[in-house]
């Protein structure tokens, strides 16, 4: 397991230059507007939108698991606490298939508990099918 940051960045090139150094990791994937590492010291999924928000602020936050047994375990304990959910998906979507949910803090950042399956080829999400029906009204 391990913690994910997505960062909107205005400069890609720039950005994946200076998390490499930082980090001494080059980037996992690199696509077009995307790149992503997985970084063993910190234990950290750093991903990387150029052009999404404000430079530097947060796209999103996560948990990366190792299986879809444990994305369910953590939405029924997310949804068991009272959060909303959006139940688990397998889905498409950051070039990469997956099995996820996803919910929302008080301040507004969007939190995702996911297992990559495999790579894929687009950005945009597409919902591919449902797990677990969802606990309340979040969305991502």
């Amino acid at each position: 397991m391990r913690l994910q940051l997505a960062l909107n960045v205005a400069d890609l090139p720039a950005a994946i230059d200076f998390y490499s150094k930082m980090f001494d990791t080059p980037p996992a994937k690199v696509r077009d507007g995307y790149a992503n590492f997985a970084i063993e010291n910190p234990p950290l999924k750093l991903v990387l939108f150029e052009g999404d928000g404000a430079d530097g602020s947060i796209n999103h936050l996560g948990v990366e698991v190792e299986t879809a047994d444990q994305v369910t375990e953590a939405e029924r304990r997310l949804s068991g606490a009272g959060l909303d959910t959006t139940g688990v998906d397998d889905t498409i979507c950051c070039f990469a298939e997956k099995a996820e949910t996803w919910v929302h803090a008080p301040d507004g950042n969007r939190w995702e508990w996911y297992v990559k399956k495999a790579d894929a080829e687009q950005i945009e999400m597409v919902v591919l099918g449902r797990t677990v029906e969802p606990s309340g009204t979040c969305c991502p």
